[in-house]
């Protein structure tokens, strides 16, 4: 939740949820004028198109490529036409697992990662991939949600 940093600072009107406790009462203590709750990215707590923007930074790495489309609907779901969604994800040349923490997380080919969004109802805008020796290969895809 160190990204609320940047959206507080740009004086955005910016919340967070998450599913561990403690992250929320680290962003809270840390961010004590942003909001942050205890939420699932599977079930936001959010009007449709109420939103014009998501970070979600790492946020679906946990979730099973049978699953994938079940976060991606929903932030198609709460975020307004033409909004934007910033994901970052572990890069890999294939859809697979590994250990990662305490559950396991899943590598995604941007390939594969964007057909999933584009099937959620967005439209990339950019990608962006790292691979740095000695770091975890990552990316991001910019994209915006397309009208219906």
């Amino acid at each position: 939740m160190r990204e609320a940093h940047v959206l507080s600072g740009a004086s955005y009107d910016s919340s967070g949820i998450d599913l561990a406790p403690e992250f929320v009462d680290h962003a809270r203590a840390t961010y004590p004028d942003a909001t942050f709750e205890r939420g699932d990215i599977d079930a936001i707590g959010e009007r449709d198109g109420s939103l014009g923007g998501i970070l979600a930074w790492f946020s679906t790495i946990h979730h099973e490529p049978e699953r994938i489309h079940v976060p991606l609907t929903e932030f198609a779901r709460v975020l307004r036409p033409g909004g934007t969604l910033l994901l970052g994800y572990f890069d890999g040349a294939a859809i697979e697992p590994f250990d990662h923490a305490v559950v396991r997380a899943y590598r995604w080919p941007a390939g594969e990662l964007s057909a999933a969004l584009g099937a959620a109802g967005f439209d990339i805008v950019e990608t962006h991939r790292r691979t740095e020796r000695g770091h975890r290969d990552v990316g991001a895809l910019l994209a915006e949600r397309r009208a219906s």
